[in-house]
């Protein structure tokens, strides 16, 4: 999966981002109160970007 695609759904999902780190993003949840990273590789396993979904509680993307 693209990052884009996974930020995108991040995003629509109400996260937000919090800060750029020097090899990662960090998203929060504010509903849930759940943080998570985001590395930035252009392409993303599929099994780390359900992941970053469960850590940071919203639905899994498909």
């Amino acid at each position: 999966m693209k990052r884009k695609e996974l930020i995108k759904h991040l995003k629509k999902c109400g996260c937000g981002l919090v800060r750029e780190g020097a090899k990662h993003s960090v998203f929060y949840n504010p509903t849930k109160g759940k943080t998570s990273t985001v590395p930035r590789h252009t392409e993303i396993h599929d099994f780390l970007a359900k992941k970053i979904c469960n850590d940071l509680d919203i639905n899994i993307i498909n």
